[in-house]
């Protein structure tokens, strides 16, 4: 529907933008692949500030938002991060700019609060990729076995999960759990080989999932990419099918192993103010290097794979913040028990200490 001259002008299924005259134009549409018809302009921005605060509402865009999602949110970082600072924020309305599970997750950890995400069809290849029914057939299969789950699932397998884990601290947390109990990890498998890799453990499952886009990142474009620029670092995200290339180069000599870093997407942002090379080769998705270019705008930061975007975190667009904070849409639930079951296998690993930011 068109937004023009007028606040009163309905946004997408009926809702309205009340107040006074704007400049905003556009025409919210709804397609296959997301919201659109609305530019992210200065007149974008400030209307979505203004329905913030109507609404009494925090905006959280995770790393791998588009620039523009990025830049009007009140807080950007990794998904357990941002559900942490969702959890104590004064705001009463969290409207979180991610993928489905990042949403549930800020749920489980703020049940009191209304959760909005701007289209509830972006949803994540890796969390989709173990049901909750899966798991308690791999449960079954493996009785006494505790269960691991990287922060990249639904609730409901976080119901079922003992401890969950982000990538920062999954070595952490399979190194405190009793070195005689079997170990399920899931659901992602290379940084599920990163840890067994790192801890030695042989009584550890891994799941085989994966994100479709960390995937794709293989381990030729990274050597490829090492050989024709020698003087880089490497920023490699645990759930890149190019890790372990990565660790063979450091391993071989082929590349100084001080330059070879396997990275959480926070701690990136940190390696990155630290850095000491003038260019920094990265592998994880693309939206990652808006905010590493602006934690170091002296660095040449590039991708190792220039087509590593998630359509999912993409469907986030200007015309579906906007329909979200006009409409009070898509609201997030999760049933209370799930949630309960979900925020102590949390809370779990957070006890064990350097939660980090998440995935």
């Amino acid at each position: 529907m068109t937004i023009t001259a007028s606040r009163s002008d309905s946004v997408g299924g009926g809702g309205r933008v009340t107040g006074g005259p704007m400049t905003l134009t556009g025409r919210v549409v709804d397609g296959p692949s997301g919201f659109t018809g609305v530019e992210a302009t200065p007149e974008w921005a400030a209307e979505i500030k203004r329905l913030a605060r109507e609404r009494n509402a925090t905006i959280l865009a995770h790393n791998y938002q588009l620039p523009e999602i990025q830049d009007v949110a009140d807080h950007v970082g990794d998904s357990l991060a941002l559900s942490r600072i969702a959890a104590e924020a004064p705001e009463d309305t969290i409207v979180f700019c991610g993928v489905h599970f990042m949403a549930e997750t800020a749920k489980i950890l703020s049940p009191d609060k209304t959760v909005l995400i701007p289209d509830q069809r972006a949803g994540c290849s890796l969390a989709d990729s173990i049901s909750a029914d899966e798991l308690r057939e791999w449960k079954a299969e493996h009785p006494g076995a505790l269960v691991v789950s990287y922060v990249n699932t639904t609730a409901a397998v976080k119901a079922l999960t003992d401890i969950c884990c982000t990538s920062s601290n999954a070595v952490d947390v399979v190194a405190s759990i009793d070195p005689d109990r079997e170990v399920l990890f899931l659901p992602d498998q290379f940084l599920g080989a990163h840890v067994k890799r790192v801890t030695g453990r042989d009584n550890i499952h891994i799941w085989a999932g994966e994100c479709h886009v960390h995937a794709g990142i293989n381990g030729d474009e990274l050597t490829e990419q090492a050989r024709t620029h020698p003087n880089a670092e490497l920023f490699v995200h645990p759930e890149c099918g190019c890790a372990t290339s990565a660790l063979y180069l450091a391993g071989e000599g082929a590349f100084p192993a001080d330059r070879v870093h396997i990275l959480s997407t926070g701690g990136m942002i940190d390696a990155a103010k630290a850095a000491r090379s003038s260019e920094v080769l990265v592998a994880t998705e693309i939206g990652m290097l808006h905010q590493l270019r602006k934690a170091a705008p002296g660095i040449d930061f590039q991708a190792v794979n220039d087509r590593a975007s998630c359509k999912y975190m993409k469907m986030i667009t200007p015309a579906a913040l906007l329909r979200c904070l006009a409409e009070n849409r898509d609201e997030v639930h999760v049933d209370p028990e799930t949630a309960a079951a979900g925020r102590d296998s949390v809370l779990r690993m957070i006890a064990i200490g350097n939660p980090g930011g998440g995935e």
